[in-house]
């Protein structure tokens, strides 16, 4: 049985199914397995750009994702709605730098730089 396209998932399920790609990406960056994490990398932008194609940008949801005991759930989490959440996605990436829990942490503060030298801008 395959799994279910993302257009005709439910809000609570694409919320599920970025949690499990986050924990997977986890797994695969504590094995040293980049190509597994780009591919989850995909699968997660998928489900965060179904969320901005719902109506009113849904990917607000995910910010309920900032206390997710799993670092890459926060940090995707965070990186999905600096767009809809500016400030409150900057803090989460900023507590994430902080921890010094890496490698989340370096790509928390790679981020940070980008948005303030104005090399990455959210939409």
């Amino acid at each position: 049985m395959s799994k279910p396209s993302v257009t005709s998932m439910r809000i609570t399920q694409l919320v599920q199914r970025f949690i499990e790609i986050g924990v997977a990406q986890a797994d695969a960056l504590d094995a040293f397995d980049t190509r597994k994490f780009n591919r989850l990398y995909d699968r997660k932008a998928e489900i965060v750009n179904e969320l901005r194609a719902r109506p009113g940008d849904q990917r607000r949801v995910l910010l309920t994702l900032f206390n997710h005991p799993n670092m890459q759930v926060r940090l995707n989490a965070a990186k999905s709605t600096l767009a809809v959440a500016p400030q409150e996605a900057r803090a989460q990436l900023r507590a994430i730098q902080e921890s010094q829990r890496f490698p989340q942490a370096g790509d928390a503060g790679m981020s940070l730089w980008n948005l303030e030298k104005g090399h990455f801008r959210p939409e």
